[in-house]
C-alpha cells in the first residue's frame, strides 16, 4: 500500500513539473516565439512594403514576446489558413495563434486548444456589389455567397438561410484569399465573414465604394488568441499580458509614459502593475517588469486599436463595443494583484 501511495505522489509531482516546464520554457530556450497569424487581412495582420508583419493581432503577439523574451522582435510569424489555425496550435507547430479566431464551445472543449481572452468583439455580415441593388441580407434569396471553409462563417451562413427560409448557395473555398478573389471576379453575388474583415478587405479592392456591407450582423464573433490545451502557465501568460494592455488603457499608461509612471505614480494599482510593489510576475514565471516591457513595445489596448483601426487609418472602424467598459464598451480588465 505504501508503495502504491509513493507511486501516486510521484506521478502527481511529475505531472505538476510537466505542466510548469511547458511552452514558456521551450520559447525561452529557443529564443523566439512562433505565432500563427492570418494569411493577410489589413488591420489585423499583413506584411508591409518591407515584409515586416503589422496589425492588431501582430501587436498582441509582440506584447507576449516582449513579456517573455524581453524583445518584441523575437518572433516568427506563420501565416495560417482558416482550416490550419486550430491544428497548428494543438500539434505544437506554433506556440500561439493570434488571428481572427472565434471562441466557440467545440473549439475550446474538443479540439485541443484553449482560448485566452477576447481581444476583439465582432459579428458576421455580408458584402455585395452595389450594382446588385440589395439593401438587406434577408433579400438575398437565390444568391450565391462566397465563404471560407472551416470557419464559423460557413456554419452561420447555413443557420441564417434556414432561419429566414432563404435558398442560398454557398461557394466554399479553403482560403479567404481564394473566396475573396472569387467574389471580386463575379463568381458569387456576395461574400460573408466578420464585419471588421469585410471593411478591411474592401480597402484592397480597385473600387471599394462599388461594394456595400449590408446592415445585418447575424452572429457573435468573440475573437481570441489561442494556445495548446493543458499548458496552464502559458495560457495564463498570454491571458494576463493582453489583460494588462486593457488595464493599462484604463489607468492611462501608454508606451510613451510607462517608464515615468513606473517611477512616479503613487497609485497602488499602477505600482503593482508595473512591478514597483508586490511581485505579480512570479505568479506567471516571469520577472517584475513583464508588463512594462509589453506596454512599452506596443502601447495599451487603445493605442493598438487606434494605430490599426482608428480615424487616421484607411479602415476607420469605430470601436463600438470594443471600447472600455467605462465608455460603454465590453472591455473590462481583471485585477492585477
Amino acid at each position: 500500500m505504501k508503495k502504491v501511495m509513493v507511486l501516486i505522489v510521484l506521478s502527481v509531482v511529475m505531472m505538476a513539473a510537466t505542466a510548469w516546464s511547458g511552452t514558456l520554457e521551450d520559447v525561452q530556450k529557443k529564443g523566439v516565439l512562433t505565432c500563427g497569424i492570418s494569411e493577410g487581412v489589413p488591420g489585423f495582420s499583413i506584411p508591409d512594403s518591407k515584409g515586416h508583419w503589422v496589425g492588431f493581432d501582430v501587436d498582441m503577439a509582440r506584447a507576449v514576446a516582449a513579456a517573455v523574451l524581453s524583445d518584441p522582435e523575437k518572433i516568427k510569424f506563420v501565416p495560417l489558413a482558416s482550416k490550419q489555425k486550430i491544428i497548428a496550435v494543438s500539434s505544437g507547430q506554433v506556440d500561439l495563434t493570434s488571428r481572427t479566431t472565434t471562441w466557440t464551445l467545440k473549439r475550446d472543449a474538443k479540439q485541443g486548444v484553449d482560448f485566452t481572452t477576447i481581444v476583439f468583439y465582432d459579428g458576421q455580415g455580408f458584402m455585395v456589389p452595389k450594382s446588385l441593388g440589395v439593401e438587406s441580407a434577408t433579400k438575398i434569396d437565390g444568391a450565391t455567397v462566397c465563404v471560407t471553409a472551416g470557419t464559423t462563417s460557413e456554419l452561420n451562413l447555413a443557420d441564417f438561410a434556414r432561419l429566414h427560409g432563404l435558398k442560398i448557395e454557398a461557394l466554399v473555398f479553403d482560403g479567404k484569399k481564394e473566396a475573396l478573389n472569387a467574389y471580386t471576379a463575379g463568381r458569387c453575388d456576395g461574400f460573408t465573414t466578420d464585419v471588421s474583415q469585410l471593411a478591411s478587405l474592401r480597402t484592397t479592392f480597385a473600387s471599394p465604394m462599388a461594394h456595400k456591407i449590408l446592415p445585418e450582423v447575424i452572429s457573435k464573433e468573440p475573437l481570441s488568441p489561442l494556445v495548446r490545451h493543458g499548458d496552464n502557465q502559458w495560457k495564463d501568460i498570454v491571458t494576463w499580458v493582453i489583460n494588462g494592455l486593457i488595464a493599462a488603457e484604463e489607468n492611462g499608461i501608454t508606451a510613451a509614459n510607462v517608464e515615468e509612471m513606473k517611477v512616479k505614480s503613487n497609485n497602488p494599482v499602477i505600482q503593482r502593475m508595473l512591478g514597483q510593489s508586490g511581485d505579480t510576475g512570479s505568479y506567471l514565471g516571469l520577472d517584475k517588469e513583464w508588463l512594462v516591457r509589453a506596454i512599452k513595445a506596443v502601447g495599451n489596448y487603445g493605442e493598438i486599436y487606434d494605430r490599426h483601426f482608428g480615424p487616421s487609418t484607411k479602415l476607420n472602424i469605430p470601436r463600438g463595443v470594443n471600447k472600455l467598459w467605462t465608455q460603454g464598451g465590453l472591455h473590462y480588465a481583471l485585477p492585477i494583484r
